[in-house]
């Protein structure tokens, strides 16, 4: 009997550390040794400078252990440039919130949005731009549209994974797939010609670029943020 308590014992312990959450803005050994590395900790924003700055607005702040945004932040970007890469965010948008995460983002254009194309994040109820499908959270903005299974009520944490390899852009919303397609293809190219980006010169057209995270006016909330190049 006491055998068989121990065993169980072990058992309930092996079970429990297997699916034991990592806590957040860290890495397990197992992102460490895959080579995922943090751009929020929980404690800084180093990782980040507002869009042609080399500062980062006060009005991007620290609350209990989330980069904040409130009205007046800017638009923010990865100090560095990412290619090939895997990515990991999770966001909280306010009641009637908008936001949004950029990916190949320059700074040769006069808005961080002008060649980069947007993940959206959205109060998917009660933002007034809600009546195009392409615009509600999750969805590749204005060309895309993600299934309505991967959206949650504003003030819910959302979990995003974007990965990027060879200008295949692929994106999940809490664990559903919402998009998969390839920049530059004929299929990308007809959804460009049929969205607001028609005419934007040099739109997703670099090879490399920022990860960007968009003041929209309203607060908003990231945390978990991060990152392996492919």
């Amino acid at each position: 009997m006491l055998k068989s308590i121990l065993m169980l014992s072990i058992a309930l312990a092996f079970s429990s550390s297997a699916f034991a959450k990592t806590p957040d803005n860290q890495l397990s050994k197992e992102e460490q040794s895959a080579g995922w590395q943090l751009l929020f900790d929980g404690k800084d924003m180093s990782h980040w400078r507002n869009f042609k700055s080399e500062t980062l607005s006060p009005k991007w702040t620290i609350d209990n252990g989330t980069m904040l945004l409130t009205k007046g932040g800017g638009d923010i970007l990865t100090k560095k440039v990412y290619r090939n890469f895997d990515l990991q965010i999770d966001w909280k948008i306010s009641t009637k919130g908008n936001s949004g995460i950029f990916v190949l983002a320059d700074e040769t254009g006069s808005m961080i949005y002008s060649h980069a194309p947007e993940i959206q994040i959205i109060d998917n109820e009660e933002h007034p731009d809600n009546k195009i499908d392409s615009h509600l959270a999750g969805s590749l903005y204005d060309l895309f549209a993600a299934p309505t299974t991967a959206h949650k009520p504003a003030n819910n944490w959302n979990s995003v994974r974007i990965r990027m390899q060879d200008k295949h852009l692929q994106v999940w919303q809490n664990g559903i797939s919402t998009l998969s397609i390839v920049i530059g293809s004929t299929t990308w190219n007809t959804l460009v010609a049929n969205s607001k980006f028609a005419t934007w010169s040099n739109f997703a057209a670099a090879e490399q670029g920022h990860i960007g995270l968009q003041d929209h006016g309203d607060k908003v909330w990231f945390k978990n943020i991060k990152i392996k190049e492919l």
